[in-house]
């Protein structure tokens, strides 16, 4: 018995490895692809920044705790006459979302490890204890991420993209009016990166070492504060920085022109869509034309007006968003590091608990290897496979700069606060893959690789089902080998003395 034990472990220990690397593979290169794709850090030193960043993150303020089952898809005490099912199961829900994970990473799709995780849970579920095992008001629950995560961001990156170009890029003199709204903006990104931070990041550190929420008064006044304070200082500091940067010579009066040319022309591409759409005969057909050369038209100029940075002055103020970029990364991927390490861990700390005692646990105990262990693989992933994701997200659904992927980073930084405040359902990869989207929305739907965008969603929406039909293949198989060695009664003794590890 002893011997089984001791390989049930250890292929809990792999698998929980091999997850933590798709997660670095997949997931967490979300965080730095925008960086890589605008051109705000090289492959090289997003990986390195990013490595840090997780991994301070998972190893320093990640969970010291793990619920037995993530998000309540099941109840654990069906498997209380039989607890090495729980352990087969752990087991079969590890591997599954690491294939997964790894299988869309291959192909550069960004998707949820959580949805990922939730999907192989519910399959152990299903395959052990029936569709009636589920609790499926919580799977729908998180299933509405899917349309709220995008969504949210969408928008809100939306918006924020068309404050920046109103307030910099469209005004005569883009550099002087940069230097004008930085210290603003430096202001509300470390406010916002802070209390992200707060409440989602350290979320773990204060249920674990408190028993708090992070919404609850004393987190939630330390948060506040330590926001404050670092936004008060990121504006002194960016004040005083800013005064540095020059233009290199103030724009052509021509490109200065081509700017209010170009938004009057869509303005009238609007009108003559509306006139197509409601008119008809020889009205309609004259429309046609006319719009078609607008839209020609419109094309010319936006090679000359479009702030892509290879003018003196865009590129200028290019150079400034290059740092809020980063700023925001960084924090990000803190965030990240800190909440989703949890995805490998979790069912890796309860497959070992249950392992060693054959009970259910209520809490299943994170060990201190168990944190290194994820935070390594995540750290491996993101360096041997994590450039993959990093070129969808930063560069096939669509064209970034500094400034837009700033905007996607810190729309996606700030849905991550709303939803945390308001208890919605979100999920990390889909806030980042819809911030991305409503920046290049905000440029026309031309301005987006629709054939991407619809990869994407697809990959989305098979997450859950091939995530659970995985794992009853992998559930079935682990039975078929286990079972007769596995006990139904709590009389197996502790396996730490045997493997040598601090597990408790």
């Amino acid at each position: 018995m002893a011997t089984v034990t001791l390989v049930l472990i250890g292929l809990a220990l792999v698998f929980g490895l091999y997850m933590a690397w798709s997660i670095g593979a997949n997931d967490v290169a979300n965080a730095m692809g925008t960086s890589v794709g605008s051109g705000a850090l090289t492959l090289k030193r997003a990986v390195i920044l990013a490595a840090i960043m997780e991994f301070a993150g998972a190893f320093f303020i990640g969970p010291n705790v793990s619920e037995t089952i993530r998000k309540g898809i099941f109840d654990p005490q069906i498997f209380a006459s039989e607890p090495g099912m729980l352990v087969l199961g752990m087991l079969a829900s590890l591997l599954a979302a690491a294939v997964w994970l790894q299988l869309a990473s291959y192909f550069g799709w960004p998707v949820s490890t959580t949805h990922s995780i939730v999907g192989a849970l519910v399959g152990f579920g299903i395959a052990y204890g029936g569709w009636s095992a589920i609790e499926w008001g919580n799977v729908s629950f998180i299933v509405a991420s899917w349309f709220v995560s995008p969504l949210l961001a969408g928008a809100i990156s939306f918006c924020v993209f068309w404050f920046v170009l109103w307030q910099i890029f469209h005004r005569p003199d883009p550099v002087k009016s940069a230097k004008q709204v930085t210290p603003y903006m430096v202001f509300v990104v470390m406010l916002v990166m802070m209390l992200v931070l707060s409440l989602k990041g350290l979320k773990p550190f204060w249920n674990d070492n408190f028993g708090l929420k992070p919404t609850d008064s004393l987190p939630l006044c330390t948060g506040l504060g330590v926001a404050l304070l670092a936004g008060i200082v990121g504006f002194a500091v960016s004040r005083h920085l800013v005064r540095k940067v020059g233009g290199d010579g103030e724009m052509r009066s021509t490109q200065i022109k081509d700017q209010y040319v170009s938004r009057a022309i869509n303005k009238a591409i609007m009108h003559l869509q509306r006139v197509e759409s409601t008119a008809d005969g020889e009205i309609q057909q004259r429309a046609i034309v006319m719009l078609g050369q607008a839209e020609h038209l419109r094309d010319e100029v936006a090679t000359r007006s479009e702030p892509d940075g290879e003018q003196s002055a865009f590129g200028s103020v290019e150079r400034i968003f290059i740092y809020l970029q980063i700023i925001s990364a960084c924090f990000v991927a803190l965030a990240h590091g800190a909440n989703d390490v949890a995805n490998a861990i979790g069912p890796l700390s309860v497959a070992v608990d249950t392992a060693r005692t054959m009970q259910i646990p209520d809490k299943a105990t994170v060990p201190l290897w168990a944190l290194g262990l994820g935070s390594v693989g995540i750290v491996l992933g993101l360096a041997t496979w994590g450039w993959r994701v990093m070129q969808t997200v930063g560069q096939r659904i669509t064209e970034l700069t500094p400034s837009r992927g700033f905007c996607a980073e810190f729309a996606a930084a700030l849905t991550i606060l709303l939803a945390s405040v308001c208890k919605l359902p979100i999920s990390t990869t889909h806030t980042l893959v819809g911030a991305v989207l409503g920046v290049g929305l905000a440029r026309g739907i031309r301005a987006l690789n629709l054939n991407t965008v619809r990869d994407i969603g697809i990959s989305w929406m098979v997450t859950i089902p091939v995530g659970a039909g995985l794992t009853v293949v992998f559930f079935h198989l682990l039975r078929l080998i286990f079972s007769q060695w596995l006990p139904s009664s709590p009389d197996i003794q502790s396996m730490a003395t045997v493997i040598g590890l601090p597990l408790a």
